[in-house]
């Protein structure tokens, strides 16, 4: 039986209350590889759980695999994706804002709009209005 897919973890809600505590969790102490086979995958459901996944270790002060992860999905068409990416990025901000604002120093031009803005939500207006200037 295929767990991801059209009888499995086939929606967004179904991906984030289970990605963290299921997959991150299990490989927290392994080899993440599977998380970034995932990421490049042509299965928006493994894309969207290899990003989502990475919040177990956000919660952990840990956001390597995160950025990794960000970085492989940025060019992703899906706004789910999208999404996704804003959202950890806004979580990692939240337990350390400067790797958030150097992440986004060097991407903020390239990072699809809907990301971006997950991403600054919690800003105050004029830092949030200076990364939405970037553009390639």
């Amino acid at each position: 039986m295929n767990l991801i897919g059209k009888e499995g973890l086939n929606n967004w809600d179904l991906v984030d209350a289970s990605a963290p505590n299921l997959l991150g969790a299990f490989v927290e102490n392994k080899d993440k590889s599977v998380l970034y086979d995932f990421a490049v995958s042509n299965n928006l459901w493994k894309q969207r759980i290899a990003i989502i996944a990475t919040f177990y270790y956000i919660r952990k002060g840990n956001f390597e695999d995160t950025l990794a992860i960000a970085e492989i999905l940025m060019d992703n068409k899906h706004d789910l994706i999208h999404k996704a990416i804003g959202w950890m990025l806004r979580e990692i901000g939240k337990r350390n804002i400067e790797t958030e604002l150097k992440f986004l120093d060097k991407y903020a031009a390239k990072l699809p709009r809907t990301a971006l803005r997950y991403a600054l939500e919690k800003f105050d207006d004029d830092l949030r209005e200076y990364y939405m200037t970037f553009t390639e």
